[in-house]
């Protein structure tokens, strides 16, 4: 009898840690967006990442633990919106979008439209995911995901603070970067995934090194290399968009 209830309550505690890590990414998210109205945007930033780093744990533990359900997707999305939607917004109009105006009239409207346009996009992003059956690969998301998004925005924001980038030139970045992400979270760009990567499967030596390797890389310069890595990310759909059209026009009989 002894032995059956400590059974249920290791089950019980191996369903809450999904929840509870979704919890966490959800309050960072939360900090970020505090961080942020009180100046901090570095710290508002590394909430972001820390962020990610949660909700990329969420899941894969839920799936290795079989302990999935309905709830715990929607409660993710719901967290998802907030902590890559909304935070990161938030994050960059308080960071810079809202002094655009000092320059031109029309630089503040286009601040705070690229600001909600970020919102919407992210909001539009998650609403396809959760409903769209029709993509039968998942070697590729359809549009950016709102992570990477996120990031790019964190990332943006770091390098300002940690090069002390001011000035016209660092608000145009910052609204660039913003108003691209929307566009494309809400495009058709195929991304890659990376879902074949499992937690619980065996990995070769050689490949289990790529891990301290790629975290030495990230020390030497993370504001660089973490921007680095969006964008490379981000111009992935681009180029694969790409490369699909120029091979059906090499395969087209008129060609």
């Amino acid at each position: 009898m002894p032995d059956s209830s400590v059974d249920k309550s290791r089950r019980r505690g191996i369903y809450l840690l999904p929840n509870l890590l979704t919890t966490g990414a959800l309050f960072a998210g939360f900090y970020s967006i505090i961080a942020a109205i009180d100046g901090n945007f570095l710290g508002a930033a590394w909430a972001i990442y820390i962020a990610m780093f949660l909700d990329g744990l969420d899941g894969r533990v839920a799936r290795m633990t079989s302990t999935e359900s309905d709830f715990g997707k929607e409660f993710d999305s719901l967290a998802d919106m907030v902590s890559f939607g909304l935070a990161p917004a938030i994050v960059i109009y308080q960071w810079g979008l809202e002094r655009l105006p000092e320059y031109a009239a029309v630089w503040g409207r286009l601040g705070w439209l690229a600001a909600f346009l970020f919102t919407v996009a992210a909001a539009f992003r998650l609403a396809r995911f959760n409903t769209s059956t029709a993509i039968n690969d998942k070697h590729f998301f359809q549009g950016l995901p709102s992570p990477p998004a996120a990031s790019g925005i964190a990332a943006t924001v770091w390098l300002s603070i940690e090069y002390d980038i001011g000035g016209l030139l660092a608000l145009v970045t910052g609204l660039a970067v913003t108003a691209l992400g929307g566009l494309a979270m809400m495009s058709n760009l195929r991304y890659l995934s990376f879902k074949d990567f499992n937690l619980s499967s065996r990995v070769r030596f050689g490949n289990l090194l790529m891990i301290p390797l790629l975290l030495i890389v990230v020390s030497l310069n993370p504001p660089v290399v973490l921007f680095s890595m969006y964008f490379t990310y981000a111009t992935v759909g681009p180029v694969i968009w790409l490369w699909r059209k120029i091979r059906r026009h090499r395969k087209s009989p008129g060609a």
